[in-house]
C-alpha cells in the first residue's frame, strides 16, 4: 500500500468525494483521529511486510497473504452490510486496470522496504501526487498552473535530499522507491476512472484483482515458497497473515474519515504517515533518519501541504 498507500487516500478518492458531498462534514475531529489511526495501520502494514521478507518469505508469497487475507476481511466485513451490489461496478475495466496497477506499486514498494529503512521509503512515496499535479494538463486535460510545477519541483528536490549519495540508501532500493512513486501516480490516475463507483466497491475490487492474479501465479509460487513456509514459526505466521488485517484495517479506518471530514480538511495529516513509519523503523530496526534526511522529508511534506491549500483557496474562489 504504504504498501501504501499509500499516500493511500489513492485508493480511496470516491470516499473522498462522497464526504465532499456531504461537505462540511460535521465531525471533523472523529475524521482527523481516524486518518491518524489509518496511518499507523498502514504503516503496521510496511513494517509487517519488511519484517517477514527479512526473515525469508518471498515476495510474491508476502502479497499473496496481504492480499487475500485483506480481501477476505473486507468481503466479510462489507456484504452483510451492503449486499451483493457493492460488487457490481459502472467500470469494470476502468477497476481491473487500476487494480494491476496497485498490485505493481505494492510489489515495487515491498521491494523498496527491503532495501532501505520504513521512513526513508515511504518519504519517497509522497512524491506520487506531486508527480500527478505536475502531468494533470497533459493526462487529466486540466489547466497548466506554475504552482504545480513549482511544488512538484521542490518536492522533487526534497527526495534528492532523502536519497543522495551520502545517505548511505541502497542504489537499488532507491530506484524501486522512485518507480513506486510513479506507479502510485499511475495509481492515482486510474482512480480518477473509477471515482464513479463506491469506495468500497473499489476497495474490493482492488484487493480482488490482486488476489485473483497471485492466486493464478501460486503454482509456480509454492515449490520455492513451502521450505521457507515449513520453517516458519507461529509468530512470523501471525506477522505474515497481520500484513492482510492492517491493509484493510487502514483503509477502513480512511474511508470512514473521509466520511466525517472534507478531504481539505484532511490533507495535511496523510503526511503523519511519515512519522509512524520513522517511529516503527526506529523501534523494529533502530533505523532513524538524520538530520539531512529529515530536511528532505520536510521539504517534501511542505510542498504537498502548500500545494494542497493552494488548491483548496482555488476550488473555493
Amino acid at each position: 500500500m504504504s504498501a501504501g498507500a499509500r499516500v493511500a487516500s489513492g485508493d480511496l478518492k470516491r470516499g473522498q468525494a462522497a464526504a465532499s458531498v456531504k461537505a462540511a462534514v460535521t465531525r471533523p475531529l472523529a475524521g482527523i483521529v481516524l486518518l491518524v489511526l489509518s496511518t499507523w495501520a498502514l504503516s503496521g502494514l510496511d513494517a509487517s511486510g519488511k519484517w517477514v521478507m527479512a526473515g525469508g518469505v518471498s515476495l510474491l508469497m508476502l502479497c499473496w497473504v496481504r492480499y487475500v487475507v485483506h480481501l477476505l476481511l473486507v468481503l466479510g466485513l462489507v456484504l452483510p452490510v451492503r449486499g451483493l451490489r457493492v460488487l457490481r461496478s459502472v467500470r469494470p475495466r476502468a477497476q481491473i486496470a487500476r487494480g494491476a496497477v496497485m498490485l505493481l506499486a505494492t510489489m515495487s514498494f515491498f521491494t523498496t522496504l527491503h532495501y532501505l529503512p520504513q521512513a526513508e521509503a515511504t518519504a519517497i512515496n509522497f512524491l506520487a501526487p506531486l508527480i500527478v499535479l505536475s502531468l494533470a494538463p497533459w493526462l487529466l486535460k486540466e489547466a497548466a498552473r506554475t504552482s504545480r510545477w513549482v511544488a512538484a519541483g521542490v518536492g522533487f528536490a526534497g527526495v534528492l535530499i532523502v536519497i543522495r549519495p551520502g545517505a548511505g540508501l541502497d542504489p537499488v532500493g532507491t530506484l524501486f522507491g522512485l518507480l513506486t512513486a510513479c506507479l502510485f501516480a499511475a495509481q492515482f490516475l486510474t482512480t480518477r476512472r473509477v471515482a464513479v463507483d463506491d469506495s468500497f466497491t473499489t476497495l474490493i475490487w482492488s484487493g480482488g484483482v490482486g488476489s485473483i492474479c497471485l492466486t493464478l501465479a501460486l503454482p509456480f509460487i509454492l515449490p520455492d515458497a513451502l521450505p521457507m513456509l515449513a520453517q516458519l514459526d507461529a509468530w512470523h505466521w501471525l506477522i505474515l497473515i497481520s500484513t492482510g488485517f492492517w491493509g484493510a484495517l487502514g483503509h477502513l479506518l480512511q474511508i470512514q474519515a473521509y466520511r466525517h471530514a472534507a478531504a481539505s480538511l484532511l490533507a495535511p495529516f496523510v503526511y503523519l504517515q511519515i512519522v509512524s513509519a520513522a517511529v516503527l523503523g526506529w523501534w523494529v530496526w533502530g533505523q532513524f533518519p538524520d538530520a539531512f534526511s529529515w530536511l528532505g522529508i520536510g521539504i517534501i511534506c511542505a510542498s504537498g501541504i502548500t500545494i494542497g491549500m493552494v488548491e483548496w483557496r482555488r476550488r473555493n474562489l
